[in-house]
């Protein structure tokens, strides 16, 4: 099993996965706000470049290079659109923040290289997490040799959405031989062992596990379950620890980073 252990910088909490023990790295708690990324590189490696993207809950997934052509030299400029970034060189740290969707950080056993994706519902059914994948694979990764965690989220038990909508996102996991109807999606997700669909009381609602579709996402890839390990932590169900949108409905984050070598 994979294990998740707490840290403290100046009495601040941040988290680490075992899984990733081989990059400086961490999922940081909402005790860092307001820090920005370019603040909170100090804890993990002072001399790292930090990258990030105007996250827009979508696919898009660019490399430091990218990020670095639309601003035209000017780190200040407004930074790209995009959900995913993945390093291209070492000494690159790559940032997402997240209120309730999920951070993942990616790294690659053999090269070095990582990546950092926001992935809430939205890109979540737009796949984003395959579109990293592929993209580190043309970079010259292979699939046995990534580590994948999935860091702290809303949990399917507190994730109430509409039928149509755990539809959507469990399209990207069922073919359309499946199931092509709102309907038909739904049975086959609640087929599935470890369902990511949960009973709501409310007629029309579900519950959903986003965590658990990107998972099932990785593993329809052909990437291992060993190689992937979840959070034990809910950003809805822990004030004192993570912000939440479904909580407080407050645009505030929590930051996630991981620096390649």
């Amino acid at each position: 099993m994979h294990t998740w252990h707490w840290h403290t910088w100046n009495n601040l909490p941040y988290l680490t996965s075992s899984l990733l023990k081989q990059w400086n790295h961490g999922f940081f708690s909402s005790a860092f706000s307001p820090r920005s990324p370019e603040e909170m590189v100090d804890v993990l490696q002072p001399d790292a470049q930090v990258y990030r993207v105007k996250q827009v809950h979508g696919n898009t997934v660019l490399t430091p290079g990218e990020i670095e052509s639309t601003q035209n030299g000017e780190p200040d400029s407004d930074k790209p659109p995009a959900d995913g970034i993945i390093s291209e060189e070492a000494n690159q740290g790559v940032w997402v923040c997240t209120a309730d969707c999920t951070p993942l950080l990616i790294g690659d056993i053999e090269t070095g290289q990582v990546a950092a994706i926001h992935a809430g519902w939205r890109g979540t059914a737009q796949k984003i997490v395959p579109n990293a994948i592929a993209r580190l694979l043309n970079n010259g990764s292979r699939k046995e040799n990534l580590r994948i965690a999935l860091g702290p989220a809303i949990t399917g038990e507190c994730y109430q959405v509409s039928e149509t909508v755990a539809a959507e996102v469990g399209a990207s996991i069922v073919s359309t031989d499946q199931g092509n109807t709102t309907e038909s999606i739904m049975g086959v997700l609640q087929q599935l062992d470890d369902s990511p669909i949960l009973d709501d009381p409310k007629p029309g609602r579900v519950r959903l596990d986003v965590r658990r579709v990107n998972v099932l996402q990785l593993e329809q890839l052909g990437i291992d379950s060993e190689q992937i390990a979840i959070a034990p932590h809910c950003t809805y169900s822990e004030p004192e620890r993570f912000f939440s949108y479904r909580r407080n409905q407050l645009k505030k984050v929590q930051w996630s980073g991981i620096i390649s070598y």
